[in-house]
């Protein structure tokens, strides 16, 4: 049982998604009672597939939960990128004993409601954490020495401090920030996940394989130790839904696929009921916290998925300002200046590098032509390099 450092007032946390539990879980640690307060009827996570590089193992390790992290997720020997027209493969990066020696840490995918079950259940394990449902934050109240959390319900809940972990459309932010609508990539993904009987024994692989297209790209990787297999399409279109659990016309996803490769016509034509979201992020910003209140994950610098970081950049947030509260637990405004001053820097790179993926991947005509010969004579130690500053750059 964690034991109470002596704080009886709760540190609030706004949202119960990974961030959000990944935060209660790091605080609790420390001995510091938490509230979480979430939106929705029941602590769930929606979606599908998630990648998990070498750095969100470094950080789940910091708080113990690396082997339970590992235990229903899948380990692909490699990374590949294959052109969409002409299938020919462009690149490689090996994940296996060779990608381990040089990061210390392994790569792996797991769904997202298995992480996000991960988090939940050491969360429930924890006497300091409240977990509260039905409980949409709408507005807070800082006086100095203690924040008011001012419910949708009219309910206030006053704790030692506020943090919001309320995602893209952050509430928290609006009054921190203050920065409008997210930003629009231009960019709809389509996800779908298949049992392993659904997919053709031609077809599976056990690496993360993405078919690089002209303003498209498909991805597929197993999930869940191998029984389910995980797919995204990605294109770029002007259409704008808010939030990220849409059901998505097929029509649309054939038209920008068509003349594509068989590989990936073949597992297109599989889904019945495709989901949908539009990819959206915000400019990187240096300030999140304001007195006791601060953003973490998504809130603070939501980023397009090319760079597969948003729950590892959410998770580093999470241990990282445990520690800094941890180290000045009397002065949680301090501790929060010193916790953004710390992320700031590395969580702007992976939204602007993010960026720079996503029209990689997407490149077309002379563009993709140039991409795939500086990708094709890569060696696994130049690939290695490449991302260094991501896997090995963290906590």
């Amino acid at each position: 049982m964690a034991r109470s450092n002596g704080y009886d007032l709760p540190i609030l946390i706004a949202g119960g998604g990974i961030g959000g539990l990944a935060a209660a879980y790091a605080l609790s640690l420390k001995g510091f009672p938490v509230r979480v307060l979430e939106q929705s009827p029941e602590f769930r996570e929606i979606g599908a597939g998630i990648q998990l590089g070498p750095n969100i193992f470094s950080a789940m390790e910091r708080i113990g939960l690396k082997d339970a992290l590992l235990a229903d997720a899948w380990r692909p020997t490699g990374q590949e990128m294959r052109c969409a027209l002409s299938g020919e493969l462009v690149t490689r990066m090996p994940l296996g004993e060779e990608f381990f020696a040089r990061f210390k840490q392994p790569y792996a995918v797991t769904h997202r409601a298995d992480i996000h079950s991960v988090f939940l259940k050491a969360c429930q394990g924890s006497n300091l954490i409240s977990l509260e449902n039905n409980q949409r934050v709408e507005e807070f109240e800082d006086d100095g020495q203690s924040v008011t959390a001012v419910m949708q319900s009219g309910e206030r809940i006053k704790g030692r401090a506020l943090i919001g972990c309320d995602g893209m459309w952050s509430k928290t932010r609006e009054k921190i920030v203050g920065d409008g609508a997210p930003r629009v990539s231009g960019h709809i993904a389509y996800r779908a996940v298949l049992k392993r009987a659904d997919v053709p024994d031609d077809l599976w692989r056990p690496d993360i394989v993405l078919w690089a297209g002209p303003r498209t790209h498909f991805v597929h990787y197993p999930l869940r130790r191998g029984e389910l297999y995980n797919l995204v399409a990605v294109f770029h279109s002007d259409r704008y839904e808010e939030g990220w659990n849409t059901e998505a016309d097929a029509s649309e996803l054939w038209a920008h696929f068509k003349g594509q490769r068989p590989e990936v016509l073949r597992l297109l034509e599989r889904i019945e009921t495709w989901r949908m979201w539009v990819l959206c992020d915000r400019e990187p910003v240096k300030n999140w916290s304001k007195g006791r209140v601060t953003l973490l994950g998504d809130a603070a610098h939501p980023m397009l998925q090319y760079l597969a970081q948003g729950a590892c950049m959410a998770t580093e947030d999470a241990v990282t300002l445990a520690e800094k509260v941890a180290g000045q637990p009397d002065d949680l405004a301090s501790a929060f200046q010193n916790y953004q001053q710390n992320r700031y820097l590395r969580t702007a790179r992976v939204q602007i590098m993010a960026r720079v993926y996503g029209e990689f991947y997407h490149a077309r005509g002379v563009t993709a032509e140039l991409r795939n010969i500086m990708l094709a004579g890569r060696t696994p130690q130049q690939a290695y390099d490449g991302i260094e500053w991501l896997y090995a750059g963290g906590l």
